[in-house]
């Protein structure tokens, strides 16, 4: 069973830029497709982005309304990637990497099955 773990998160100020790092230990991604959600204090976690992926390249990218146009899911061998651009403090939660165990991303955090612990990211103005 894949574990996933994140980092890469910190202190940023509004319109900085962050890049989150997912990586997997205990087996590969493989075509896993993997999705952020990200979850503040009082508030349930939410879809962030997603990637889906055929084994060797992504098939489709899919991102919230709003982060679209500011962040940039990637990846190579081993981690996928959360480049954020243009933050705002809007944008300060705990940011969760979790892998499907099938191609096929998804907006809905019950079609994961690993999940990463979390990293924090915040954004002051």
């Amino acid at each position: 069973q894949v574990q996933l773990t994140e980092s890469g998160g910190g202190l940023v100020q509004a319109g900085g830029s962050l890049r989150l790092s997912c990586a997997a230990s205990g087996a590969t991604l493989g075509a896993y497709a993997v999705g952020w959600f990200r979850q503040g204090p009082r508030k349930e976690r939410e879809f962030v982005a997603f990637m889906s992926w055929s084994g060797s390249d992504p098939t489709y990218t899919r991102y919230s309304d709003a982060v679209n146009g500011r962040f940039t899911v990637s990846r190579d061998n081993s981690r996928v990637y959360l480049q954020m651009n243009s933050l705002d403090p809007a944008d300060t939660d705990v940011y969760y990497c979790a892998a499907t165990y099938r191609g096929v991303g998804s907006t809905r955090e019950d079609d994961y099955r690993a999940w990463g612990q979390g990293t924090q990211v915040t954004v002051s103005s």
